[in-house]
């Protein structure tokens, strides 16, 4: 395979992930912008939303059904959510409605567990994962798993019409509303209790979209499922400016892309052709950046977000905001 090649199928694989990663960050920067909360249950609603979806299969429910009983229960279950644990709270401290977030977490999580132990099945099951997302498809020297293309299509897909939503629609704008100034936009007449419920739902149902994708990629699930889609989620919102539905879907792409690239480097002292680099500097790619390098792609995201925050605490797209003196 040619450098061009590798880097065009590399690509492809950024898109592809960073589409995954932008579905789980909207959910929850769409919550933080209006409320101001950082939901971090989102991530076991998305656990919730796998063992949705892997009943359905196990079941042999034709996959179109079974992905609309997964986005609707996961709806069901973010609005039972907003309405019993963050309605009551809101005006609250910022601190009261953190613990909240990791309360619904931890019941989430230890009601699935619960759960599967009085049905006597055992914490982790394998995903039965659909045909559809099996095997690769190639285009010339280029294979790339259908799981990506999908990912992909469906993120493009569902972040567009999300975007259509929040500029065309009176129940978008209020919402862009409600970012804004939440007191204002109520004291304008705007339902906010519709508003939040509304960003509830969507959230939800992105993060049900998202939690297939996962699932099948993870190929098997369990109730501790939600911390790593919820950390990706989170890091990817920072990046692109926290509360931007915007900016959230730009951090996930950017995180999917350093991802890739960390994952991709080690590998390029393995295709150069020789006479490419010198011998010295091909020597030193493959000593330096050894396959061994993939495993520690977390830490080196880690670093990135903390130089973010150093020098653009804000985000890509978010906004410094200021105290008005007194």
């Amino acid at each position: 395979m040619t450098i061009v090649l590798y880097a065009l199928q590399q690509f492809v694989n950024a898109l592809s992930i960073g589409s995954l990663y932008a579905l789980m960050a909207v959910g929850l920067a769409m919550v933080f912008g209006i409320l101001r909360l950082i939901n971090f249950a989102h991530g076991d609603l998305m656990m919730i939303a796998a063992y949705f979806a892997a009943f359905a299969l196990f079941a042999k429910t034709p996959l179109p059904l079974a992905i609309l009983l997964m986005v609707g229960g996961t709806v069901l279950v973010g609005l039972i959510m907003e309405r019993a644990a963050y309605r009551p709270i809101r005006g609250a401290p910022d601190v009261a409605a953190l613990l909240t977030s990791f309360a619904v977490g931890q019941i989430l999580q230890n009601g699935t567990l619960l759960t599967t132990r009085l049905m006597q099945k055992p914490v982790q099951i394998a995903f039965p994962s659909p045909e559809i997302l099996n095997g690769v498809f190639a285009f010339g020297q280029i294979t790339v798993p259908r799981l990506n293309v999908v990912s992909l299509a469906a993120g493009v897909i569902l972040l567009v019409l999300l975007s259509l939503f929040v500029t065309r629609t009176d129940l978008g704008l209020s919402m862009r509303a409600a970012a804004e100034d939440l007191a204002a936009a109520q004291l304008m007449g705007i339902d906010i209790n519709r508003v939040i419920a509304t960003a509830f739902a969507i959230g939800s149902g992105l993060a049900a979209v998202a939690a297939l994708l996962f699932a099948v990629q993870a190929g098997q699930i369990n109730p501790y499922l939600g911390f790593t889609p919820v950390l990706k989620a989170f890091i990817a919102a920072v990046i692109g400016g926290f509360g931007s539905i915007a900016g959230a879907i730009v951090g996930g792409y950017v995180l999917g892309a350093l991802e890739v690239v960390l994952t991709a480097i080690p590998g390029i002292g393995d295709i150069l052709p020789p006479g490419m680099v010198s011998p010295a500097a091909q020597a030193f790619l493959k000593q330096w950046l050894p396959s061994s390098l993939t495993s520690y792609r977390d830490a080196f995201v880690f670093v990135a977000l903390i130089l973010m925050l150093l020098f653009r605490p804000s985000g890509i797209l978010g906004r410094i905001e200021r105290e008005e003196m007194r």
